[in-house]
């Protein structure tokens, strides 16, 4: 076993920077925490297992502007209010074509 001594201030500083650091993790935790709680977030599964459409369709909602979304780590993340108002809207779609269709 290795054993290192510092001197005390420095071991005073560490602790110091390291509650600092804390400190601005958990004010950022603290401003974007009420984001989170005032909207449901869905991932891609759960969106297409709530419209009942494919992974492509989706994409194709998104490409076009139909259904909004926001990236967190490589990772879409949608609105329930939003998925929900394009259900409303009744918005005509093919799975199997991935076009829509005038009505």
């Amino acid at each position: 076993m290795e054993v290192i001594a510092i001197q005390k201030s420095a071991l005073d500083g560490m602790k110091n920077e390291l509650r600092e650091l804390l400190e601005m993790t958990e004010n950022a935790v603290r401003k974007y925490t009420p984001i989170f709680k005032e909207e449901q977030w869905l991932d891609n599964q759960e969106v297409c297992l709530m419209m009942n459409i494919t992974k492509r369709t989706l994409q194709t909602y998104k490409d076009k502007g139909l259904l909004p979304y926001s990236k967190l780590n490589r990772k879409n993340y949608y609105k329930r209010s939003d998925v929900q108002a394009l259900l409303e809207a009744g918005l005509p779609y093919n799975t199997n074509d991935n076009e829509f269709t005038d009505e």
